[in-house]
């Protein structure tokens, strides 16, 4: 079964958005997420900021690039839960940890760490959903 059919068999809640809803949520995220992670590790490379700065965005980068791996290849909704709840985690501590040095970064986080708290949400119920499928 096709990575497409298998989530479209799964049980969701009744509010889950449309794939190209989501495509277009990233399609506005991924350039502030970009440009904001690329600020702050060229700021961390020229010493401007300490690299445990830098640290929360690295994991943050790691961790939401592997979440498709998890849920659609490997198909272990548990794992993409716990995976995406360390995405939403680590936005809250990259944003503490940039505060003081730009502002302006930590701020560009929130449209980011909106929907990734409704992700998650919809992760969860779907995951709890399909238990033991």
């Amino acid at each position: 079964m096709e990575w497409m059919d298998w989530y479209n068999n799964l049980a969701k809640p009744s509010w889950t958005p449309t794939g190209s809803t989501i495509g277009l949520i990233w399609q506005i995220l991924y350039p502030i997420i970009i440009a904001s992670f690329g600020y702050v590790f060229v700021q961390a490379f020229r010493k401007k900021v300490p690299w445990i700065v830098a640290l929360p965005f690295a994991m943050n980068l790691v961790v939401n690039l592997i979440f498709t791996p998890i849920q659609f290849g490997m198909r272990n909704l548990p794992l993409a839960a716990v995976d995406i709840l360390i995405v939403w985690g680590t936005i809250i501590w990259m944003t503490v940890a940039i505060w003081r040095h730009y502002r302006w970064v930590a701020v560009a986080q929130v449209p980011y760490f909106v929907w990734v708290s409704i992700a998650t949400y919809l992760q969860l119920s779907i995951t709890w959903m399909n238990w033991g499928e």
